[in-house]
């Protein structure tokens, strides 16, 4: 090597210790439902699968979550201690994920899962989330930025609905629903179930008005869906990111963004 030479790079894989056993392919569905660079689809769906609460991967994610909280660790990578069939079986989180308020950092890498639970929101501990590379998971709850310590993330970016690259749509929402709100349609609302608002934590109630909003949190910017128990609170939604739509909206094919970035 001459003086004039620059020496190469050496880059570190910090998800080397991320991935759980079995083979890789067994462990998540395929999905191109937000397209790609080359094919921006017209419309999006919500993925509509239900959580099978019964299943092998569900029961080990409850027990893990157990551990972390008795153990009181501040990194969480429950994948890793799973096996690929149970990693496919997980397309949710439980709620008890909320009980894990010591946890400084949360591992999702490669996960099958197509949503997660407002009750992240209660890791007020919070400091790192990389779900990088779950390519299922278009969207999170916005109960994501009650993490006031997220300073750091990772996120598959081309994998999320709006996102500047491509810009593929949103699903559509309908902009009041009634009735048992503990029941829903994922395929319609994106959820089985809301309990509380969004926005001001309290109980919905019979009535839930949902919108999109796209904000920064750690250091990617989220499409984040709110569930909020009224008018006034969607009115109380912060400013959007910049370079994205730039008011809550219902999403659809006739929502107008920002051109790509790619």
């Amino acid at each position: 090597m001459t003086s004039d030479e620059v020496p190469p790079r050496v880059f570190v894989n910090q998800f080397a210790d991320a991935v759980g056993p079995g083979p890789q392919q067994l462990a998540r569905d395929h999905c191109r439902c937000v397209g790609s660079s080359r094919a921006r689809p017209v419309a999006v769906a919500f993925h509509g699968e239900r959580q099978d609460t019964s299943s092998a991967g569900w029961l080990r994610m409850l027990e893990l979550i157990d551990e972390a909280v008795a153990d009181e660790r501040e990194v969480f990578r429950p994948l890793v201690e799973m096996t690929a069939a149970q990693r496919r079986d997980l397309i949710t989180l439980p709620r008890e994920i909320g009980r894990l308020t010591r946890v400084k950092h949360l591992v999702l890498y490669g996960s099958n899962l197509v949503r997660i639970p407002p009750e992240i929101g209660r890791m007020s501990a919070l400091e790192r989330f990389d779900p990088y590379t779950s390519y299922r998971l278009h969207w999170f709850p916005y109960e994501l930025t009650r993490c006031t310590a997220l300073i750091d993330s990772t996120v598959s970016t081309r994998a999320i609905y709006g996102n500047f690259k491509h810009r593929p749509p949103f699903p559509a929402l309908r902009a009041v629903t009634r009735g048992d709100l503990t029941d829903l349609d994922p395929y319609l609302h994106g959820t089985e179930g809301v309990r509380t608002c969004s926005v001001c934590d309290q109980p919905v109630g019979g009535e839930m008005r949902q919108v999109w909003i796209s904000r920064g949190a750690g250091t990617d910017v989220w499409p984040f869906l709110v569930n909020a128990c009224s008018q006034a609170c969607v009115d109380a939604l912060p400013v959007p990111a910049r370079n994205h739509v730039p008011t809550p909206h219902l999403g659809g094919p006739d929502v107008v963004q920002p051109e790509s970035g790619w």
